[in-house]
């Protein structure tokens, strides 16, 4: 995506209301486009769960979860977990990691009272020993879900005889522990390269090997009622396919309304890159010159370059068109120098544009995120922690 008139208007408006930093930009009204597209695909029976750390903003967070009237989130962090319990009264979390037990023994001196409104994770059968004997010396009970590798093989319960094992564990200490239900993500299917594995097939693939832990679980366990447990999978790369046939009634969802440059893939086609970095320009070099060569100055090609304030994160130069690190340069998070066209008219104090990479490693980075609507810009607080 390049739109001149579009990122020469965002200038305009930093110009007028900006803050003379790097400042990260959320485009309201292509979210708004991105969060209607998928209200229109997603199936009324499966539950939306929102990834925090991909949309760690409250007020980014607030204004998705009221469009799909949500209060269920996946929390990869402790303290993401602690804003949610206290913005959302009715929040249901499932951690998305397993965490060491010390993070436990943490939440609980701390949020005792929202213990019920967690899901742990858990994968494998000695991290559930280890919060078991947490929970009989606590005398808590806690719900767990466990954490199946249905492909992606990133740890997880892996073969039927584990899973089993800790399904008795659960089921012999149900006084310490509850299941939730089971978590399954399939990012492999997005990943995988297409021409060798066909991504419905990997995703077929997947969704049966859900399904025989599924068959597992309720022949040890009949009595419990599927439809009241936590059958997670999906995430931004895959969702689309658990549109048309899916084992899951709750999917994972973030990344995608913003649509980092990692989001570029099949079945997201239609939504909109949301979110830019905006850096100022300190300097604009007529001539490159890269240092110790000040000898061959005359015999090096003619290259122009801006120096911008901060750099090296994580994404694609977007504008102005063509501007890119130079290659014998280096990079610097500091004040980057970037090759730009021998034409480009930019001046100091001039911006250039970049499409991060994911919004969960730049979130972090910055302070705020600026939100913005009809050539105005609301000031909305990250999480930092």
């Amino acid at each position: 995506m390049l739109y001149l008139d579009y990122f020469q208007e965002l200038q305009k408006t930093l110009h007028e209301q900006g803050n003379g930093q790097p400042q990260l930009i959320l485009d309201l009204s292509k979210l708004e486009q991105n969060v209607d597209w998928l209200q229109y695909k997603m199936p009324i029976h499966l539950k939306p769960r929102l990834v925090v750390k991909s949309l760690a903003n409250s007020m980014l967070l607030k204004r998705i979860a009221k469009a799909f009237n949500t209060q269920s989130f996946m929390v990869f962090h402790l303290p993401h977990a602690i804003h949610i319990l206290q913005a959302y009264t009715q929040a249901d979390i499932l951690m998305g990691k397993p965490v060491p037990l010390q993070c436990l023994k943490s939440f609980i001196a701390d949020q005792a009272e929202h213990l019920p409104k967690v899901q742990w994770l858990i994968d494998s059968a000695e991290r559930l020993k280890n919060y078991l004997a947490y929970a009989k010396e606590r005398n808590l009970q806690l719900r767990i879900n466990l954490e199946i590798d249905i492909g992606l093989h990133r740890g997880g319960l892996s073969d039927l005889e584990q899973f089993m094992h800790c399904l008795a564990i659960i089921k012999s200490h149900s006084e310490y522990l509850s299941l939730s239900g089971l978590m399954g993500y399939d990012a492999h299917v997005s990943k995988l390269p297409s021409a060798l594995f066909p991504p419905i097939q990997s995703y077929q693939k997947s969704q049966q090997c859900y399904m025989n832990f599924m068959n597992v679980m309720c022949q040890m366990l009949p009595e419990l009622d599927l439809s009241a447990l936590c059958l997670n999978g999906a995430g931004s790369g895959t969702l689309h396919h658990h549109f048309i046939q899916t084992v899951c009634n709750d999917v994972s969802f973030g990344s995608m309304l913003l649509k980092p440059t990692d989001f570029d893939l099949e079945g997201l086609e239609p939504m909109q890159p949301a979110l830019w970095i905006a850096a100022p320009v300190l300097k604009v070099l007529d001539q490159i010159q890269l240092p110790g060569l000040e000898r061959l100055k005359r015999f090096q090609p003619r290259q122009r370059a801006v120096c911008i304030y901060g750099g090296y994160w994580r994404g694609k130069c977007i504008y102005p068109p063509g501007t890119k690190p130079h290659l014998l340069y280096g990079r610097s998070s500091n004040q980057e120098l970037l090759q730009i066209p021998s034409g480009c008219r930019i001046q100091v104090d001039d911006y250039v544009f970049f499409r991060p990479a994911q919004s969960e490693s730049i979130l972090p980075q910055f302070a705020s995120l600026y939100a913005y609507e009809q050539g105005q810009y609301q000031k909305w607080e990250n999480f930092r922690e």
